[in-house]
């Protein structure tokens, strides 16, 4: 039986398995946190739900109350979001790589009126920049913090795994549980109200395609705080009732012993770190990949020997495109069986109410033959009901959202028909799964002294996939050095894996005759010949 709440689907597992693993730290929490790694029960988590709920209503927490959360991948993030939800409260998580630019930005933007974080090693000074940006706002905001004491700036939270009579009005299906924040083709970021209905839709979406149950056990490299992380993962994990194992940062040592140890079945990760393990076989030696069943992948074209390399290990690559505000392709071995195809093509989804299209962006004409590049466009019970801040622009006349992603349908006359990936129509920098809106970094650069002109494109990585580099066109004979546009941002506040790595100086930046920059032009300029089958 279907639930109609995450809240639901956790205290139905609570009930039925109390005693059975559910929550598990990194094991190296210490170094991304502080403190001894936690493993909860169903009954534990379920118990420490009430009582952080209940903390949290002291401070102010309550229905349609929105509640900010800048956590790593520890137990306190998964738990925080769903005692969020457990009274009512909107949960808006950040990213820890959001610094004071972000931070300002987004708490006013949801009207947050508490913020939940902790000291971290790599960011002892969070708790001063959580406080400044409080400060500077027109309103006040409550700070609390895990594994801090209690001082005149911050209330501590902790874990209580003990019993709890809290009383609470959860969030209802179709009431706002969670604010996500996207990179857009605008100069900030979004918004993106979600609600249980569309989580859940996404979540049972997930687990149907992947066939999860309550015996898997789910390994979360992807921070928690948007669509992969939430949707892919957490919500899969509270509807079927398995085990969840957090990670992050990415630490391929850590990573590759948490799949031995902990006998993962499923598991996340980018097509550059797969590539890589394929192609350097001394790595994933001695490592016991034999409980392994399938890892998703996606955020850029794969490479169909990586999904045949994997294929031959016995673990099974899906291909998956998705976005924050609910729009999903899932591309696994049942839907597209040869793992070339698998590679580079997603069936039409057939889940009951999602609708999809591909429209031509000159003419608005719907696209149904084969080789045509279009907007792919979705509208469904996944999909979400608009920004925070809009104008109704991401939806076309029949209530389609604009993905800003072209497809193209694949020469095929099998059912369903395969789309294949284009090209990206949106002006968005991928870089190790974080997107990054171009105009929000080119709006930003462009304020130093020394630039005229600007334009942020993403450029081919082995690692990351991309990585974000400059052309500038300089104003007057000062030429901006890299290191000084970085120590400009710096000074901004924003996240540093917004900031470009490579810069080009140039005399003018090159435009179409509508005048707008021709960034294919400046991506060719430093194209790297495409990725080849490594020698076995």
């Amino acid at each position: 039986m279907r639930v109609l709440t995450i809240d639901e689907a956790i205290r139905r597992a609570a009930e039925q398995q109390p005693k059975k693993l559910a929550l598990a730290d990194p094991p190296n929490r210490d170094a991304i946190f502080g403190g001894a790694p936690k493993r909860l029960t169903w009954r534990e988590v379920d118990q420490a739900i009430d009582n952080l709920a209940a903390a949290l209503s002291s401070l102010g927490a309550e229905p349609n109350v929105a509640v900010a959360v800048q956590l790593p991948n520890v137990v306190e993030l998964v738990l925080s979001i769903l005692a969020c939800g457990r009274i009512g409260a909107i949960a808006v998580p950040f990213p820890i790589q959001h610094r004071r630019h972000e931070l300002e930005y987004g708490l006013r933007a949801a009207s947050a009126e508490i913020i939940v974080t902790g000291a971290r090693p790599d960011r002892p000074d969070q708790l001063d920049t959580v406080s400044s940006v409080v400060g500077g706002l027109d309103r006040p905001v409550r700070v609390a913090t895990f594994g801090s004491e209690t001082t005149e700036r911050a209330t501590r939270l902790a874990i209580d795994t003990s019993a709890s009579t809290l009383v609470g009005s959860p969030t209802g299906p179709d009431e706002i549980l969670t604010i996500c924040w996207t990179s857009g083709t605008t100069g900030t970021p979004k918004g993106v109200p979600r609600t249980p209905s569309m989580w859940l839709a996404s979540g049972y979406f997930q687990v149907d395609e992947l066939d999860l149950n309550q015996d898997d056990r789910i390994l979360c490299p992807f921070p928690i705080v948007n669509m992969a992380g939430i949707g892919g993962m957490l919500v899969p994990w509270a509807v079927v009732g398995c085990a969840l194992f957090l990670h992050q940062p990415l630490d391929l040592p850590v990573f590759l012993g948490q799949l031995a140890s902990e006998e993962i079945t499923y598991t996340v990760a980018p097509p550059a770190l797969l590539n890589m393990l394929l192609a350097n076989e001394s790595v994933l030696d001695g490592v016991d990949l034999s409980h392994l069943r399938k890892i998703t992948s996606g955020a850029a074209p794969l490479d169909p020997w990586m999904v045949k390399g994997w294929n031959a290990l016995g673990v099974e690559i899906v291909n998956v495109f998705g976005s924050n505000e609910g729009a999903a392709l899932l591309s696994t071995a049942a839907s597209v069986p040869d793992p070339t195809e698998r590679a580079r093509l997603f069936p039409r989804p057939t889940v009951e109410g999602i609708e999809i299209r591909l429209i031509d962006l000159d003419s608005e004409e719907e696209i149904d033959e084969p080789g045509r590049p279009g907007e792919l466009r979705f509208k469904g019970p996944t999909v979400f009901g608009g920004y925070l801040e809009s104008s109704g622009a991401e939806f076309d006349d029949a209530g389609f959202f604009r993905t800003g992603d072209i497809f193209e349908w694949a020469d095929t006359s099998s059912e369903p028909w395969l789309l294949r990936f284009v090209d990206r129509a949106k002006d968005i920098i991928i870089r190790g799964g974080m997107n990054i809106s171009a105009a929000e970094l080119e709006g930003l650069i462009a304020g130093h002294e020394s630039v005229a002109d600007c334009a942020a494109i993403g450029y081919d990585d082995p690692t990351l996939g991309e990585r974000v580099g400059i052309f500038v066109a300089p104003a007057g004979d000062s030429e901006p050095s890299l290191e000084a546009i970085v120590h400009h941002l710096r000074g901004i506040g924003i996240a540093s894996y917004k900031l470009p790595e490579r810069l080009e100086i140039v005399d003018a930046l090159p435009r179409n005759p509508l005048g707008k920059i021709a960034k294919n032009e400046l991506r060719d300029r430093w194209a790297t010949a495409a990725p080849t089958e490594p020698s076995r």
